[in-house]
């Protein structure tokens, strides 16, 4: 196992070389001068010259390229061009409300998404089956900003139970985490439900069941186990998708979030956090898919890494 992570691992430094150049090639693409917006609209034009030269815009393409990459393996991704602080500091600040943002509404979803996936695979084409998948479309069709709204009027405006901003408390977790998860937890139940009834119809199944088990040990010993791995791997994605995805839940909630960041950073053309926010979400689905191999081998010891 270790020589097979070691073995991911340095597959990574030509990943985010490619991501780098493609991140950065990317963000000198959109339009707006950065040296402008810095310099304020009524700056002249020997002002935008010099902020240009600052911030090393006017060198060649490849060597700005160059110059950053080289710092960036160092840990170095500069300075804000909006705040004038460290990226790493920026970045910092937003990342844990973010991380737990994501983990809030993985953990419910993943709770809710097994539950209703198995029940339906075990009714099959029965009314719990019906009623689990239909909250599961419905949660798949309802879009995250749109469902984050309506919750919002719901529990803060008119019944006043929940705050509407802010990441101050546990119960300003809860609307944008319902929000979020939803649609994690409606692919969740479909997967888990495909994966349970394609286990359902095994050999060891009915093996167990003539021995005289009980339905639920049936179930939750022998089926749960073997019908994971899919969902491992549907869990992985969400949970990457979730951690660098919640950038439409984080601006309706007005959330404190790297996702609110990276908006701000693309409205001001503040390309040292563009480019280090993109690079840190590649990373983090590099090591989130790395995880989920390891966990097929944890899941089903037959399972073994060269």
């Amino acid at each position: 196992m270790f020589p097979y992570v070691l073995k991911r691992l340095l597959g990574l430094i030509p990943t985010l070389l490619i991501v780098a150049l493609m991140v950065f090639l990317f963000v000198h693409l959109l339009p707006g001068d950065p040296a402008r917006l810095v310099a304020g609209p009524e700056a002249d034009s020997q002002t935008v010259e010099l902020i240009r030269k600052d911030l090393g815009l006017d060198q060649p393409m490849h060597l700005q390229f160059i110059n950053y990459f080289s710092k960036a393996v160092r840990g170095d991704f500069g300075h804000s061009l909006r705040s004038k602080r460290p990226v790493s500091d920026e970045i910092a600040e937003r990342f844990w409300p973010t991380f737990w943002l994501t983990i809030t509404s993985m953990m419910w979803a993943v709770l809710f998404g097994l539950v209703i996936g198995i029940v339906s695979a075990v009714w099959r084409n029965q009314w719990p089956d019906r009623l689990g998948m239909t909250l599961a479309v419905s949660g798949i069709s309802f879009p995250s900003f749109a469902l984050g709204m309506l919750l919002m009027e719901l529990f803060s405006v008119q019944l006043g139970w929940l705050p509407t901003i802010g990441a101050d408390s546990w119960r300003h977790y809860i609307l944008p985490s319902l929000a979020l998860g939803a649609a994690v937890a409606a692919v969740m139940a479909r997967f888990t439900r495909s994966s349970f009834v394609e286990v359902l119809q095994e050999d060891f199944v009915r093996t167990a069941r003539a021995k005289g088990l009980s339905e639920t040990i049936v179930v939750l010993k022998h089926c749960l186990r073997n019908s994971l791995i899919p969902v491992v791997t549907m869990m992985g994605l969400q949970f990457g998708f979730l951690l660098g995805g919640s950038i439409v839940v984080e601006k309706v909630f007005n959330w404190p979030g790297m996702g609110r960041l990276l908006i701000d950073a693309v409205e001001m053309r503040d390309y040292p956090i563009i480019q280090a926010e993109i690079l840190l979400f590649s990373l983090e689905f590099i090591f989130i898919n790395l995880v989920v191999d390891v966990l097929y081998a944890v899941i089903n010891p037959s399972i073994r890494y060269k």
